[in-house]
């Protein structure tokens, strides 16, 4: 009985300190509804479940709606500046963080509150976000909420098996679905990185460019090295730092998606050779004084999602086929040749290959290699059309040094 009643009164004293929390800025921001009145919510959620009456706390949670519509329509009275819904909004989540609290879902209490104070104290940051995006950037977080956080929930959870004329697949498709959308995410991201520091130096546009799209960084510096054939120390860089961001994004997909399945330790040496060597080459060649202006589509299309996720199947189902029918030199074809149109899908569809079983540590690790250093000859072989041979004649140099570095320390970590 003792140890019950210290847990709760922990849970009352958490729920009252949590309230206090969130209402910093309802007080810091001169509103109604302060430090006292939140930490007074929180704390009544609380002591409504630890009492164990489920008609108090929804009375309590109406009584608290009410308050906080006569709190808003209190403000558009006073101040005629407009109904404010924030204040009513704010007394309604701290009773909703009291009765976790005192549920004892401390960790999802915490959660909230810190989540919501962080929305209430980036007030201004986020209303100039919001007001920023074009019509066509709100759309495609849009398209992307429907991808991560409508069709993933539906797929099954468990492998489904698929035969390929006498090949029998199993695919996971939550895991398949979850390789699009990290993909998909990480571009998002980069997008928004690029669009606010892409003008301010040849390593963000190169290595955050280069996670969006490695491609457009190629694109953008053989415009550049066209209109000023003097930019070519920089462009070299910025594409051996796009070359590094792609060889990291695809390190963090293998080790991420292998985590319950035996990491995929075997890939770290050799892409982290690419990424570590690209790195210092660019840093050492550069002129860090430039300023590169770099513009992105816009971050995401739902048709680019789900044409890279078929994509990725094919590659999946052809990459098996191959590894079924020719053994693993089948496979190590297929993902050199998946690598010239997409090193992520060659890199996501071998993972898949390697958490079902169906090739060894060693033999992914060769084939995501494989994989990137098709994409790295692409971009070294779309440089050829640059006008300034200093620019295409470094970028070869420097990718194939790159690449039989990684070679050898693949040797070593197999």
């Amino acid at each position: 009985m003792s140890s019950v009643l210290d847990a709760q009164v922990v849970r009352l004293v958490l729920a009252a300190a949590l309230g206090l929390f969130l209402g910093l800025e309802r007080e810091w921001s001169d509103k109604a509804a302060g430090i006292r009145t939140l930490s007074l919510v929180s704390l009544l959620g609380a002591v409504f479940v630890v009492v164990d009456s489920e008609p108090l706390l929804v009375v309590g949670g109406v009584l608290v709606v009410v308050q906080g519509a006569l709190l808003a329509a209190r403000g558009l009275l006073d101040e005629g500046a407009g109904l404010s819904l924030t204040t009513g909004a704010s007394m309604l989540v701290a009773y909703g963080v009291g009765a976790l609290v005192g549920s004892g879902l401390l960790v999802e209490g915490v959660a909230v509150a810190v989540v919501s104070s962080l929305l209430l104290v980036l007030k201004r940051e986020l209303h100039s976000v919001a007001h920023e995006l074009s019509r066509e950037e709100v759309r495609s977080a849009s398209e992307f909420a429907i991808l991560a956080f409508v069709v993933f929930p539906v797929l099954p959870a468990e492998s489904v098996a698929v035969n390929v004329g006498q090949i029998r697949l199993s695919v996971e498709p939550r895991v398949v679905w979850l390789m699009v959308v990290t993909v998909a995410g990480i571009g998002i991201v980069n997008y928004a990185i690029v669009k606010s520091y892409g003008g301010r130096g040849v390593a963000v546009t190169g290595f955050f460019g280069g996670l969006a799209s490695s491609t457009a960084v190629v694109g953008t510096m053989l415009d550049h090295v066209r209109q000023r054939p003097e930019a070519a120390s920089y462009a070299v860089a910025a594409v051996l730092l796009a070359n590094a961001a792609m060889a990291a994004r695809n390190l963090a997909i293998a080790l991420a998606f292998t985590l319950g399945a035996g990491l995929l330790t075997q890939v770290i040496l050799p892409l982290g050779t690419v990424v570590v060597g690209s790195a210092v080459v660019a840093f050492v060649a550069a002129d860090w004084d430039e300023q590169v202006e770099f513009d992105l589509d816009t971050p995401f299309r739902m048709r680019y999602a789900l044409g890279f996720g078929a994509v990725f199947l094919v590659i999946v189902a052809v990459g098996g086929v191959a590894q079924g029918q020719f053994g693993t030199l089948g496979l190590y074809v297929t993902a050199a040749l998946a690598g010239l149109v997409s090193s992520a899908g060659a890199t996501t569809s071998v993972v898949l290959l390697y958490r079902d079983g169906a090739v060894t540590g060693e033999v992914a690790a060769i084939a995501i290699l494989l994989g990137t250093a098709t994409s790295i000859g692409v971009k070294a072989g779309l440089t050829t059309v640059a006008p300034n041979r200093e620019f295409t004649t470094r970028v070869a140099g420097y990718s194939l040094a790159l690449l039989a570095a990684a070679g050898a320390t693949a040797l070593l970590a197999l």
